[in-house]
């Protein structure tokens, strides 16, 4: 039995193997699933199990400046995907309606690999996040929610860019969520600044606004695919997966706004007190992929009730 189960995952690999798209299968973490998922399991591993134990006897370590560099390399680093999508089609040659993959190699069509790639192993550098946690000692904030969204979603990318074209409409999530991650980085750098800062950040509660809207965008778009008279996309299954994901979190955001901005079940906003290392006292209540931010950290609203989570987003 042990000899058949192994017979059939050699023939899984070698049929992913000539599956993968040939224009990005010499990409790092492209040659095969085992790299990445060894990856993402190291990860999960350490952030539910090693992480906190070789942190229980330690103080934490205050990471204001490295906080401050990479919060600001990450709006650098989103800034350069947005424009690479908006160069290798969305901003050149895609209507915004059904737009087909392009399986050539022309270099518009290589230039929208390459910044899908880009985008796929951002995810990566995003797992930082959860380092930062943990050598911080942020152990509430490291939620099931928060390890599986940071897992999950470049376990699901390879898959997309490996076994199917790239490009067209359904990468426009990926558009729109590099442009959120852009404004919602920058706004985390400035808080990590120190409290100088805090007079810019007046905008906070409008982040819950721009996660809204980021999903209204994503299922408004890919929705379009359910009402044209032909739209020979060559992946439909991503359609559909787009557009539960948009509709879903629409939903849960919106849930939260109502519970809070027009019931009013959100905590009184207090004057900004400055503690140390740049944190303050002020009540922050905005959400970030389904989560409600305050007092510096986030909580989940889930029917109803407030769990702690964590700050960053998608």
């Amino acid at each position: 039995m042990l000899r058949e189960l192994a017979s059939n995952i050699f023939k899984l690999h070698d049929y992913l193997l000539k599956r993968t798209d040939g224009r990005v299968r010499d990409y790092p973490l492209m040659q095969s699933p085992i790299e990445m998922t060894s990856i993402l399991l190291a990860y999960v591993f350490f952030s539910v199990y090693v992480g906190p134990r070789l942190m229980a006897n330690r103080k934490p370590f205050h990471l204001k400046t490295t906080m401050i560099v990479y919060n600001f390399s990450m709006v650098a680093l989103n800034a350069y995907i947005v424009c690479e999508f908006m160069l290798s089609g969305w901003g050149t040659t895609y209507s915004w309606r059904c737009d087909l993959c392009d399986p050539s190699s022309s270099p518009q069509a290589l230039r929208m690999i390459r910044v899908a790639w880009i985008f796929y192993f951002s995810k990566y550098i995003e797992l930082l996040d959860t380092v930062f946690f943990v050598l911080r000692k942020k152990h509430s904030q490291i939620t099931f929610l928060h390890v599986f969204h940071h897992s999950f979603m470049p376990w699901t990318w390879w898959w997309g860019i490996t076994l199917t074209p790239v490009g067209g409409m359904g990468s426009f999530h990926a558009l729109v969520n590099a442009v959120v991650h852009v404004i919602m980085y920058f706004y985390y750098g400035l808080s990590a600044a120190g409290p100088r800062f805090q007079k810019y950040l007046w905008w906070k509660k409008y982040l819950t606004a721009i996660q809204l809207i980021q999903f209204v965008l994503v299922s408004v778009h890919i929705s379009q695919y359910y009402f044209m008279e032909k739209c020979d996309y060559q992946v439909p299954v991503w359609i559909h997966l787009i557009w539960i994901y948009g509709t879903f979190f629409f939903l849960l955001f919106s849930n939260f706004w109502v519970q809070a901005y027009i019931k009013g079940k959100r905590p009184p906003v207090t004057k900004d007190k400055p503690k140390q290392n740049g944190v303050t006292n002020d009540d922050v209540t905005t959400v970030t992929n389904g989560k409600q931010l305050e007092n510096g950290m986030a909580h989940h609203y889930t029917n109803g009730k407030i769990l702690p989570g964590k700050v960053k987003e998608v």
